[in-house]
């Protein structure tokens, strides 16, 4: 590798000669590309690091919105429903199942079986069983994949959410929405290739869920607000002209293009992108918050006027005020995201972190949650949309079979934390609906068919994109990374 020193310009006129030839000329195919009027070169992307990109083979998905429950939702009380569980609730456990096993909160000397108290019943064509605390969903159910054999590595919180969104559960790894954007660039010219939404209580993992960790920071998740500005300080200041506010990027893109010259810094190529985009998105965000144009047909579909009604009374530690409504926006945003192109958008709510007064809390989150996330699904169908957008609800793990017994609080009205069989959902993007994956044993402990590892479904979630998981890879510190870290199956079952 050529050192800074080397790649310094002999002269103004070496320079002009190098820098602007090259970055310039880099510029100019780019716009021109964008225009229509120049087929894009490998290399255009030099100029801007989303440019799209090709596949490694045809993709079946363009865009994805992830769903995620922070927290972990119950999955015996939502999708896996265990009739023998419930025959032994308030037993013990035998002690040969319980003694290598750790857990966050429960005391194993006494801790007996909870069944649940949930009513399942057969819906759709496919007969798929899915909870009563999720009638809307459920009405989908001939459009979804369940999966109910899914497994992690992690069994707290923040490493669990990294876990799920960037394939390990230790810091510093690109999240899977950085990893298709590196992989594949964006289709919006006038939005971040990768946007995050968030409602309820902050999440353990934060930013870090959404990081870009190694990879060029333009890859990272952008937060948007979804009332308001989108981006705290998107708008000019008063008294800015428009045409002085170009003036002044255009300057600073020159010293930052010879900077580059200088350095070879990639992040340098980061910083022009993200100074570039934000000045489009003076203009494309403001009208993307606007849902005036949308019809109230529409609006009272995903519920964005709900209000809590009795449930703001109750005890949750998901509750904001306003959270139902946030949620409704939120599933409606997305929609409109992948519209213009955004690649990969993340809705974050939580807490489903139901440790104690399971009941009431799910019951407020299904609640929450239910009637947008079912409309996103119809919304994005009937307009054409779903085939070509991935859908994916579910948090880092699941719940115990075993109720709570922590010390101070009464036991058994809820469950900890539980990695080894949990359930999630997809939908679209190349998605073979209609199906459930997987089986959990009589007591939902352990996954007894097609058990799928969290690297399994990155590895899916990736080939529905035309990205080979084991080929999308990025040196860094002497050796190649992969979201799927040393292992991944596609699972073909998933597959349309």
């Amino acid at each position: 590798m050529d050192s800074p020193e080397n790649s310094l310009p002999a002269s103004r006129r070496d320079f002009l000669t190098t820098s602007a030839s090259g970055l310039g000329t880099a510029a100019l195919a780019s716009m021109l590309a964008g225009d229509g009027l120049l087929q894009a070169k490998p290399d255009a992307g030099i100029a801007n690091p989303l440019f799209p990109r090709q596949p490694h083979f045809a993709p079946k998905a363009k865009s994805c919105i992830f769903l995620f429950m922070a927290g972990a939702p119950s999955q015996l009380d939502l999708f896996d429903p265990k009739p023998k569980l419930n025959e032994l609730d308030g037993q013990s456990m035998p002690e040969s199942l319980l003694d290598k096993v750790r857990f966050a909160f429960i005391r194993k000397e006494t801790a007996v079986l909870k069944g649940s108290g949930a009513k399942f019943r057969k819906r759709g064509e496919c007969g798929m069983e899915i909870s009563d605390l999720l009638p809307h969903i459920a009405g989908c159910a001939d459009d979804i994949a369940l999966i109910r054999s899914l497994h992690t590595d992690s069994f707290n919180h923040h490493p669990g959410q990294l876990m799920m969104n960037t394939g390990v559960p230790t810091f510093g790894r690109p999240s899977m929405g950085s990893w298709i954007n590196y992989g594949l660039g964006s289709e919006s010219e006038n939005l971040p290739g990768y946007v995050v939404l968030t409602a309820g209580r902050g999440t353990s993992g934060g930013a870090s869920n959404w990081s870009s960790g190694f990879l060029p920071t333009n890859y990272q998740g952008v937060t948007f607000r979804n009332q308001g500005d989108p981006v705290l300080n998107l708008t000019n200041p008063a008294g800015l002209p428009h045409e002085c506010q170009r003036l002044g990027l255009d300057r600073l893109r020159q010293l930052n293009e010879e900077r580059f010259r200088q350095t070879r810094d990639p992040e340098i190529l980061s910083r022009i992108a993200s100074y570039e985009l934000a000045f489009r998105m003076q203009s494309s965000a403001p009208e993307l918050i606007d849902l005036s144009g949308e019809s109230e047909k529409t609006l009272e579909m995903y519920g964005v006027n709900r209000t809590e009604g009795k449930w703001k009374d109750k005890p949750n530690r998901g509750y904001r005020p306003g959270v139902f409504s946030t949620y409704a926006r939120n599933c409606l945003l997305a929609r409109r995201l992948v519209e213009r192109g955004v690649r990969f958008v993340n809705i974050y709510h939580a807490s489903w972190d139901h440790h104690s007064n399971l009941d009431a809390g799910l019951g407020f989150n299904c609640m929450m949650c239910d009637q947008p996330v079912a409309a996103l699904l119809k919304d994005l169908k009937q307009r054409g949309m779903l085939d070509e957008t991935l859908v994916i609800w579910g948090g880092e793990f699941g719940r115990t079979p075993l109720g709570e017994n922590r010390v101070g609080r009464e036991p058994n009205t809820g469950r900890d934390h539980h990695p080894f069989a949990f359930s999630m959902f997809m939908a679209g993007g190349g998605i073979q609906g209609g199906q459930v994956l997987g089986r959990t044993d009589d007591i939902g402990w352990n996954p007894v068919e097609e058990p799928m590892h969290i690297n399994d479904l990155h590895a899916t979630i990736l080939h529905l994109f035309g990205l080979d998981h084991v080929r999308l890879t990025h040196r860094f510190q002497g050796r190649d990374f992969r979201l799927t870290d040393v292992g991944g199956t596609v699972v073909t079952k998933l597959l349309a």
